[in-house]
């Protein structure tokens, strides 16, 4: 299962908000690139970006952040938010992005996914974010009368590469994964499905990675529990790889 760290932009700032609500900030670091480059370091085998100010109102005001960040790393930058027409993620993937996910344009324009995904094999993503099971829009501010389950089922056959769902409510709250709301919507997808939100701890780890074999979820982003120290980047991908956790010198944790 691949780990993939988050670097969330407000403002050219790296933050995480509490629930998607742009109300409740906190900024990690006012130099993305170099934030960037410390989860490279650590052994980060691709990196997750999403742009806040693009999935509030569209625009592109993190541009610059963006160019910085896929210039100065050597591993595949994937990034969501406010990705609405063909134009953007052409732009997007211009600037050497190596995959863009999009998520209002799902509901709003389920076409141009299909366009894309044809004309971009492997490199198209679709952000399911959901609330109570159903999918939000417009950076988590609308919410839609179509379920999460419903839009994973549409998107069969697409040609998309993956799916990254994310459960509103457990985003930036470390409370843990939502792993029913992830084994309903891996169990009608025909594309791997990467987790996202609430990862607390190395725990929430071991119960994602046995969701690997049995419901194809290949991947989670990982974000303010990286930032507060609760999870170890290392630790995680080494866990992750090897199937256990290791506590100490004398125990381990075997994961089936």
């Amino acid at each position: 299962m691949e780990v993939i760290p988050a670097i969330d932009l407000l403002e050219g700032n790296c933050v995480r908000l509490n629930q998607g609500n742009y109300d409740q900030v906190t900024e990690f670091c006012s130099d993305p690139v170099k934030q960037a480059l410390i989860w490279q370091e650590k052994g980060a085998s691709r990196l997750h970006l999403v742009d806040l100010d693009g999935a509030k109102t569209g625009l592109p005001l993190n541009d610059k952040s963006i160019k910085a960040i896929t210039s100065a790393l050597e591993i595949p930058v994937q990034i969501g938010g406010g990705i609405r027409t063909r134009a953007r993620a052409d732009e997007l993937l211009s600037y050497g992005v190596d995959r863009v996910i999009l998520g209002t344009v799902a509901i709003e324009d389920p076409q141009l996914v299909l366009n894309l995904a044809k004309e971009y094999p492997e490199r198209i993503i679709v952000g399911i974010d959901a609330k109570k099971g159903k999918v939000a829009t417009r950076g988590w501010i609308n919410e839609s009368n179509i379920s999460a389950k419903q839009l994973t089922k549409s998107l069969n056959g697409s040609g998309i590469a993956a799916i990254i769902t994310t459960d509103i409510s457990t985003d930036g709250m470390l409370n843990g994964p939502n792993i029913e709301a992830l084994k309903e919507i891996s169990q009608v997808s025909d594309v791997p499905v990467i987790a996202s939100g609430g990862v607390s701890c190395i725990a929430d780890l071991i119960l994602l990675l046995q969701l690997q074999q049995s419901y194809g979820v290949t991947g989670v982003i990982i974000g303010r529990a990286l930032y507060d120290g609760a999870v170890d980047l290392k630790e995680a991908i080494i866990a992750t790889r090897n199937g256990y956790i290791q506590d100490s010198p004398s125990t381990n944790i075997f994961i089936a």
